[in-house]
């Protein structure tokens, strides 16, 4: 029987040591962490991400500010709010919720945020830093994923790893935090030829492609590490058809309770440093 890689627990069993730290830091300094998001538009999703991000913090005690901007907004009046939140002494991470409307130029905005701050991580200095394994916040969903194999003992040295998806802030950081760990890695995406019949070769397959069920048990090497970082509500599943999969792999992430609570508990995690970093 597979191993289930539980990210709900987790991220769950982390939260007391965060909350000691959060204290900590108050203690020390007066003031918690604060935690600045910027929400562009009325996409009902991202509204509720930045909600669920919103309560995650408060449970923990970290502050939150909330910047709402107009649908409308331009790129050089978000690059000003952020400019204003880089400057602001009382705000230790600035966190800008993907996607922003179509007229924002993205890339430049996530660039703007000052790389102490950086705390989602997706700047292109930060990105820059991981790669070369030097001292930075790695974006959350991909440094989460690397925690829950970290916790679950999983190790990475010398296995042949697949990531599929090129995104960013996903698929792109978690092959290279992949490859610090010493994993042999193959990026595969949506232009890969004869994927599917290619998928027995690995021992860690992480599917970040954005299609439900794009991946079944059958197309998986037997014994080998899955990691499901999709999710389609709609359709209550990931990028992965979890049917039968408990009967080939030796452990993977469930669907919901696995990547998912990791994302936002990395967040709080990042947060917290870039606070104890600032009063180091």
């Amino acid at each position: 029987m597979a191993n289930i890689l539980d990210g709900k627990l987790l991220a769950s069993l982390s939260e007391e040591d965060f909350k000691k730290r959060v204290a900590q830091l108050k203690k020390k300094t007066g003031s918690s962490p604060i935690l600045a998001t910027i929400l562009v538009g009325d996409d009902p999703a991202s509204a509720t991400y930045v909600t669920m991000k919103e309560r995650a913090c408060h449970s923990l005690g970290i502050e939150t500010e909330i910047k709402r901007l107009k649908k409308d907004t331009s790129t050089t009046e978000l690059q000003q709010i952020i400019y204003d939140l880089n400057n602001n002494q009382t705000v230790d991470g600035i966190l800008l919720q993907h996607p922003v409307p179509k007229q924002i130029d993205e890339i430049k905005c996530f660039n703007t945020i000052c790389i102490e701050k950086d705390v989602d991580g997706v700047t292109s200095e930060g990105f820059g830093n991981m790669a070369m394994g030097l001292n930075a916040f790695g974006s959350c969903t991909p440094l989460g994923i690397m925690r829950i194999l970290d916790h679950y003992k999983i190790n990475l040295e010398g296995m042949n790893a697949l990531v599929i998806g090129r995104s960013q802030i996903l698929g792109k950081p978690m092959a290279a935090m992949l490859l610090n760990a010493n994993a042999t890695v193959t990026i595969a995406h949506s232009k890969t030829k004869n994927l599917k019949n290619s998928l027995k070769e690995f021992d860690l397959v992480v599917v970040a492609v954005g299609v439900p069920k794009f991946v079944s048990a059958n197309d998986l090497k037997e014994g080998s590490v899955l990691v499901d970082a999709g999710y389609h509500p709609a359709q209550k599943c990931g990028d992965v058809d979890m049917t039968n999969i408990s009967n080939i792999v030796s452990a993977y992430t469930p669907v919901p309770g696995g990547v998912g609570p990791m994302t936002i508990n990395t967040l709080m995690m990042n947060t917290i440093e870039a606070m104890e970093k600032k009063y180091e």
